[in-house]
């Protein structure tokens, strides 16, 4: 029996005439007898015998009848669930982002996100650059969002916002009574930046070459948010984002870098995999707050 003729046979069992049953199906008295000769034929055995002018459930069909109310409700709750993905009520998403995002633009997009989709569920993880491109190429993350607009293979790069590198300070620190500090001015400093083979490293080599110096970070990090302690104990000063709110953790300071090193804020999925409706509504969300977010620059 398809869907049809389970519901055919489930109407006919609960109005107890064709009549009644072809009135709540909306059809003719006619095709609804067909549906059902069409039933039992597949069946191999009758469901209904005529007594007194009233169809009579056999006994076969007394013990189909839990069964077809059973998949009409697993049927109607299918349906619904479906209308519910389509209105993005139901489901999971998984966001993969880096910790600067994280901190900054990224709870504001959720939260968006929560009010147009309320019934879904959201997963986020925090990760570096590398791990988030692996999860959405091996379909553990739907959507990632990250400060690296590097081409990679079968990933989608939707630049959606900008940073720039800040240089973050102990409290105190003799650099801190300058405006904005260049290459030159770290010459004898203790540099905790990233590692040169990062897209932030590469172009912090570039513009410390274009000074006349080298970029030798000592203490080589993969995300902004790690130099943190390291500063706090004295133990250096650090080339980072301006997206983490720098101005939130004690005894730290921040001074504009110059040349001005503009960092991509970027939106990727993955090219294998259609973006589904509350998908597609979250990569709004994230292109909104991310061109909307004023990164956290020293006055």
């Amino acid at each position: 029996m398809n869907a049809r003729q389970i519901e055919v046979f489930r109407t006919i069992m609960r109005c107890g005439t064709l009549t009644a049953a072809a009135q709540a199906l909306n059809v003719s008295q006619p095709a609804l007898s067909q549906l059902l000769l069409h039933a039992e034929d597949q069946l191999g055995f009758r469901l209904f015998q005529r007594l007194h002018g009233r169809l009579t459930p056999t006994p076969e069909a007394n013990l189909l009848f839990p069964e077809a109310e059973r998949l009409h409700r697993d049927l109607e709750g299918f349906r619904r669930f479906a209308a519910d993905l389509r209105h993005g009520k139901q489901g999971a998403l998984r966001l993969a982002a880096s910790a600067p995002t994280a901190l900054s633009f990224v709870p504001q997009a959720l939260a968006d996100f929560r009010i147009a989709c309320p019934g879904v569920r959201v997963i986020s993880y925090i990760v570096s650059m590398a791990v988030l491109t692996t999860m959405l190429d091996n379909g553990e993350a739907d959507l990632g969002v990250a400060l690296n607009d590097t081409p990679q293979p079968l990933i989608q790069t939707e630049r959606i916002g900008r940073s720039e590198v800040l240089c973050l300070l102990p409290q105190g620190h003799r650099l801190a009574a300058q405006p904005s500090i260049g290459p030159a001015d770290l010459e004898g400093e203790t540099l905790i930046s990233y590692r040169p083979d990062s897209l932030q490293g590469v172009m912090l080599a570039e513009a410390f070459a274009e000074a006349g110096t080298r970029y030798l970070p000592q203490v080589e990090i993969d995300v902004s948010i790690a130099a943190i302690g390291f500063v706090q104990q004295g133990l250096g000063v650090a080339l980072v984002d301006a997206l983490v709110p720098w101005s939130g953790f004690q005894d730290l300071v921040t001074r504009r870098f110059l040349p001005q090193q503009t960092l991509p804020i970027s939106l990727l999925f993955s090219t294998r995999r259609p973006l589904s409706t509350t998908q597609n509504v979250l990569r709004r969300k994230l292109r909104e707050a991310g061109s909307r977010y004023t990164p956290h620059l020293p006055s």
